[in-house]
């Protein structure tokens, strides 16, 4: 099954998630329900999976948690809150990339409807990497002009 089957079937459920319970319970009980009827699907779910990275040679293996990991292709971040902000999709973005994700959703349980409470976030970035280091793939590890002259990373 690939991650556009995937996502489908997560937006099935987590409509009729919304339409049955309704806004105004906990995250926590979004995250309970929506784990145990994806699984029930035949999906493997993992719930508050740590995001792992490295930066500048350390590793951080803790801080960071996604709420739904789906087949380990899909990232699901759940909110229950009267309104999503750009925060919001910023943060799962990062996830995506962090993790090396193709795909997101961003669901808010909270919101009146199902349509303005779900959105759909794609990690458009090039083999996902920053831009930084496209720019030291393309160079074979070299520091870029632009780099240089701002006095980046090496």
């Amino acid at each position: 099954m690939n991650v556009e089957e995937i996502s489908a079937i997560v937006v099935d459920c987590a409509f009729h998630l919304h339409v049955d319970l309704g806004p105004g319970l906990l995250e926590s009980v979004y995250e309970a329900v929506l784990a145990r009827i994806l699984a029930e699907r035949g999906l493997r779910v993992e719930r508050q999976k740590a995001v792992v990275f490295e930066y500048q040679g350390i590793r951080f293996d803790d801080g960071l948690r996604v709420d739904l990991l789906v087949n380990d292709c899909l990232i699901i971040e759940l909110k229950s809150v009267e309104a999503l902000k750009p925060l919001h999709s910023k943060q799962l973005l990062t996830y995506l990339r962090l993790l090396q994700m193709p795909l997101g959703l961003l669901i808010n349980f909270g919101a009146p409807t199902f349509k303005e409470g779900c959105k759909r976030l794609v990690n458009n970035h090039q083999n996902f990497a920053s831009s930084r280091l496209r720019a030291r793939e393309k160079t074979g590890g070299a520091r870029s002009r632009e780099d240089r002259e701002a006095g980046g990373l090496s």
